[in-house]
C-alpha cells in the first residue's frame, strides 16, 4: 500500500490542536493542494463542506485503549475514539469551504496541527454523508 501527500494543511496549532476548535475563530485555516493536482479542485466550489483526510505525522505511540477528552478520564477502545494516535495514522475532518483561490482552499477551523500532510479531499454530500438517527456512543 502506497500513500503520498497531495498537499499540506495549515492551522495556527503548532504543538497541540484543541479537541473542538472555536468555530468562530478568526485564525486562518487552509489546505494547500500541490499545484500538480490543481485541476482536481475543479467543481469543488459548488460544495459548502468537504471531508479532509490527512496523515497524523506528529502522532505519538498508539495504545489500543485511550482516554478521550469527552469521556472525562474514562477509558475506551481506540476505535471508539477520535484519538490522533491511530494504528495507521489516518485522520479525517469535515470543514466548511470559505473560499478557493488557485490551489488553496480556505476553510472553517480544523482540529489539525500545522503542516500536516494532506491525503485526500472528498465533497461532503448531506444526502449521503449525514445520518441524523445515528448514535454518538457517548454523550459529547
Amino acid at each position: 500500500m502506497n500513500l503520498s501527500s497531495i498537499g499540506s494543511i495549515h492551522t495556527p496549532y503548532k504543538d497541540t490542536a484543541p479537541f473542538r476548535p472555536d468555530k468562530d475563530s478568526m485564525a486562518e485555516f487552509s489546505i494547500v493542494v500541490d499545484p500538480r493536482y490543481r485541476e482536481a479542485i475543479s467543481g469543488l466550489e459548488s460544495f459548502s463542506h468537504i471531508i479532509v483526510f490527512f496523515y497524523f505525522n506528529q502522532s505519538k505511540k498508539t495504545n489500543l485503549r485511550v482516554h478521550p477528552p469527552h469521556l472525562n478520564g474514562e477509558e475506551t477502545g481506540l476505535f471508539a475514539s477520535r484519538s490522533p494516535n491511530r494504528l495507521n495514522k489516518i485522520g479525517m475532518d469535515i470543514v466548511k469551504i470559505i473560499r478557493i483561490q488557485d490551489n488553496v482552499i480556505y476553510t472553517s477551523p480544523m482540529d489539525i496541527l500545522n503542516d500536516t500532510p494532506l491525503l485526500d479531499i472528498k465533497p461532503y454530500i448531506p444526502q449521503i454523508d449525514s445520518f441524523p438517527e445515528a448514535s454518538s456512543g457517548h454523550t459529547f
